[in-house]
């Protein structure tokens, strides 16, 4: 897939709602997955059920309240998602899942949150941060792995947690090992690969990186 139409396909998308993606500019040492985290883990996060008044905007007046807080925006309001690394939706990747499919790999990008921006209402529906409006599905961390906030949707509502400190995190370790290991007919080799990577560079028992808070 050429640059012209991941543009026209993924980024014009996302610019309209507020998320402007910076290309090849993730920082170097990032973590490459978060995965496996426990309750313990989380520090802090909502949930709201999806008959819920006025649900869009109530998921992103606490979304951004949890981005400030937690923070997951830098001071130019940059922040890291995971998007696929061609153009294959957030849809098809459920179902993918769901069927015993291998899903289509994702891959950190850097974005900057615009002054107008929609992440739970335009975000979700331009299907990559979600299946449409109000059915949002993502990871987002900050450019230095300290903060990650996920947001998927159960079967009655929708939950958003926060978690820090994920390079301290025995959970979250684990299960990076566990990935760069493992070997059967879903697993996908270049993500192992960057895991695995990522795993050797730190130093044995270090907390890689001060992190916040």
């Amino acid at each position: 897939m050429g640059i012209q139409e991941r543009e026209r396909k993924m980024y014009r998308p996302l610019r309209r709602a507020g998320l402007e993606v910076i290309p090849d500019a993730v920082p170097d040492g990032t973590m490459p997955l978060v995965r496996g985290y426990g309750r313990e883990d989380v520090v802090d996060g909502f949930s709201h059920r999806y008959e819920t008044p006025r649900l869009v905007e109530r998921l992103n007046e606490d979304w951004y309240a949890l981005a400030v807080s937690s923070c997951l925006l830098d001071h130019r309001r940059e922040f890291l998602v995971t998007l696929p690394q061609g153009i294959r939706t957030h849809g098809a990747a459920l179902r993918d899942m769901h069927g015993g499919r291998r899903a289509a790999p994702r891959a950190w990008a850097r974005v900057r949150l615009l002054d107008r921006w929609d992440i739970m209402g335009r975000g979700a529906a331009s299907a990559f941060l979600g299946i449409r409006a109000g059915r949002p599905g993502f990871g987002m961390m900050a450019l230095d792995s300290s903060v990650h906030i996920s947001c998927s949707t159960g079967e009655i509502g929708v939950d958003v947690p926060a978690v820090r400190h994920l390079t301290r995190s025995e959970n979250v370790l684990r299960q990076l090992e566990r990935y760069a290991l493992r070997d059967d007919r879903l697993a996908d080799r270049e993500p192992q690969k960057r895991n695995a990577v990522w795993l050797a560079g730190r130093a044995p028992g270090a907390a890689a990186g001060p992190g916040r808070g």
